[in-house]
């Protein structure tokens, strides 16, 4: 069997509890810091999921593992954005969870400090070749790369979307546990991924290079295609070793850069099932950035 046009998207990632604190300017250690907090739902893998069924694809499709403590609200929430989740519910281990701090007078960027709980538990066995079934793309979280069982499920979807003709995409999703990992070994774990979505600064870990085109390239000698989020510089689209396209970013006034990236990648693989070449799907994905920033959290708003 191979991809089916206008097909299911499926997403295998992350589900994730976000803690987000907006406060702004320097923390003060040792005292208190003024900010406005809520709890709402993450994780990269859902996140993408999410943006794609707001940017109209026809069935998306999430795979993750949740913990009994948060498997109801999370599948909900997911439900409730046009996102078909397939929870694996971990009776022994916890949902992850993310404080996000941002700081509103710094363009809304964030700092994360991670738990990722149950997420790291999702592996081989949590994988079905019938998941598959009728799907015209697989999108991988690369958070799925730091953990063992996680590594082993990006080898055995690999394998089993390569079989069926079904294309790849990954993010790289963390500079920080990327630097962890190590480039050497990310790029050998992602062998016959078609399009790889990394952000400036993990474009630069993967390749040493500190001009964002140049990375780009670099990167696209190795992946068919690499489409560089660069924020507010818009992004890269290289393959063959050679940037072919520099697509501009979308004005917008930030209040919190979380899951900006995951936006992109949401709404530039729902450009792609629709037809789009990589450039007008990198427009996209910069329309759907912008428009993240400008929201608290991670996810698109609610349909109707």
């Amino acid at each position: 069997m191979t991809a089916v046009p206008g097909g299911a998207l499926l997403v295998v990632g992350d589900v994730i509890t976000d803690v987000v604190a907006r406060h702004r300017g320097p923390l003060a250690p040792g005292t208190d810091t003024a900010a406005v907090i809520r709890t709402v739902p993450g994780g990269a893998g859902a996140n993408v999921a999410c943006w794609a069924a707001h940017q109209g694809v026809r069935e998306v499709r999430l795979l993750g593992r949740v913990g009994a403590d948060a498997a109801d609200r999370h599948t909900r929430a997911l439900t409730a954005l046009g996102v078909r989740p397939l929870l694996s519910v971990d009776p022994e281990a916890a949902t992850g969870t993310v404080i996000c701090l941002v700081d509103t007078g710094a363009a809304g960027e964030r700092t994360f400090l991670t738990d990722s709980g149950v997420a790291l538990r999702l592996g081989p066995g949590d994988w079905s070749d019938a998941l598959l079934d009728g799907v015209a793309r697989l999108h991988l979280s690369g958070y799925l790369l730091f953990s063992g069982p996680g590594r082993a499920l990006v080898a055995t979807a690999l394998a089993s979307a390569r079989a069926r003709g079904v294309p790849v995409s990954l993010d790289p999703a963390s500079a920080g546990f990327l630097t962890d990992l190590g480039a050497a070994r990310f790029l050998d774990l992602v062998r016959g991924v078609d399009v790889l979505l990394p952000s400036r600064d993990e474009a630069w870990l993967l390749t040493g290079l500190p001009d964002a085109a140049d990375a780009a390239a670099e990167l696209s000698r190795r992946i068919p295609l690499v489409v560089a989020k660069q924020g507010a510089e818009g992004a890269l689209v290289a393959s063959g070793g050679s940037v072919l396209a520099r697509v501009p970013a979308v004005p917008a006034t930030p209040r919190d850069t979380t899951g900006a990236g995951d936006a992109f990648t949401g709404a530039f693989l729902a450009a792609l099932l629709a037809g789009a070449d990589p450039a007008e799907a990198a427009a996209a994905g910069c329309v759907a950035g912008a428009a993240a920033v400008e929201r608290v959290g991670g996810r698109p708003p609610e349909r109707g």
